[in-house]
């Protein structure tokens, strides 16, 4: 079931699976994916007793800027106060939520932020939270050389290639960073109209800037910055998967452990790269609905 909702900055875009009356679990895709990530994982975890929504992020699909005048920022604060907002608007008061990339990016801000408007966390690669003032410091080079996209996205030049060559360059991407994914392609190609939405480069160029410190951010998430940037612990129950053949790195579930002071627990899940829930949905399915209340 598709639907539209309005929040005081966004007509969000979403999908339902299960009935409005399962507990509520948000899941939210990542950077340079959509929605489609969760069409195998969604309706397991309804299954399991839940009401889940899986939005469009801003920049993507049919999700839609209500106004003009409204900065197309793709920070970190800004990903976090849409899901909150989409929480108010849709009149949640509590969920669970899990993302991977730029949407495990958004529910670690709401964990850290919110705590009390999160019953769960499950987070891809663990604590996704940026530390901006230490954005310049350098990563052991095989890590670098995965990141070629972010400095390319720093100059017009990549700007530009962006907005010219999308489907191309994010096809690369997502055979780059799930090499061990045989239907990765064909699963792009689903996907990639969703990289068409009018605000897709604007969004995506400001948060690979911003998180450098190379773009300022919005004013209006400013305060939520500076929170951001004393990296508050995550206190909500969390589950930690990573991708042992992740080709932007593979991590380790306790890699950011300090940075959980709630239940946790942590699983690399074997021959699986960036994008877990398409890639393993009973595993990333199972993980959600472990954290769902004994009443769901």
């Amino acid at each position: 079931m598709t639907r539209t909702i309005a929040t005081p900055v966004l007509d969000i875009a979403y999908r339902q699976f299960g009935g409005d009356d399962g507990f509520p679990v948000v899941l939210l895709h990542g950077f340079p994916y959509d929605w489609a990530s969760y069409d195998e994982a969604g309706p397991l975890v309804a299954d399991a007793g839940a009401r889940v929504i899986v939005p469009s992020l801003r920049g993507y699909g049919s999700t839609r800027f209500r106004s003009d005048s409204t900065m197309r920022s793709g920070q970190q604060a800004a990903l976090g106060r849409d899901l909150l907002d989409l929480l108010d608007a849709l009149d949640i008061e509590r969920a669970v939520v899990g993302g991977y990339d730029w949407g495990g990016r958004a529910a670690c801000v709401l964990a850290a932020l919110h705590p009390e408007r999160v019953a769960g966390l499950v987070s891809v690669d663990g604590y996704n939270i940026q530390q901006i003032a230490a954005s310049g410091e350098p990563e052991p080079p095989d890590h670098e050389r995965a990141l070629w996209y972010q400095w390319y996205f720093q100059s017009e030049r990549g700007r530009r290639g962006l907005a010219r060559n999308r489907d191309d360059l994010c096809r690369i991407l997502w055979q780059d960073w799930s090499p061990e994914w045989p239907d990765a392609a064909a699963a792009f190609e689903l996907s990639a109209p969703s990289l068409h939405n009018p605000d897709f480069v604007d969004v995506v160029i400001h948060s690979y800037r911003h998180r450098y410190g190379n773009a300022p951010g919005d004013p209006a998430y400013e305060a939520d910055e500076r929170m951001l940037a004393t990296r508050p612990p995550i206190a909500v129950p969390a589950i930690v998967l990573c991708g042992a053949s992740d080709g932007l790195g593979a991590g380790d579930p306790d890699d950011d452990r300090a940075d959980f002071t709630g239940p946790f627990r942590g699983a690399v899940l074997p021959g699986v790269g960036h994008n877990p829930p398409q890639e393993a949905p009973a595993a990333f399915a199972a993980a959600v609905a472990s954290l769902l209340p004994a009443a769901a």
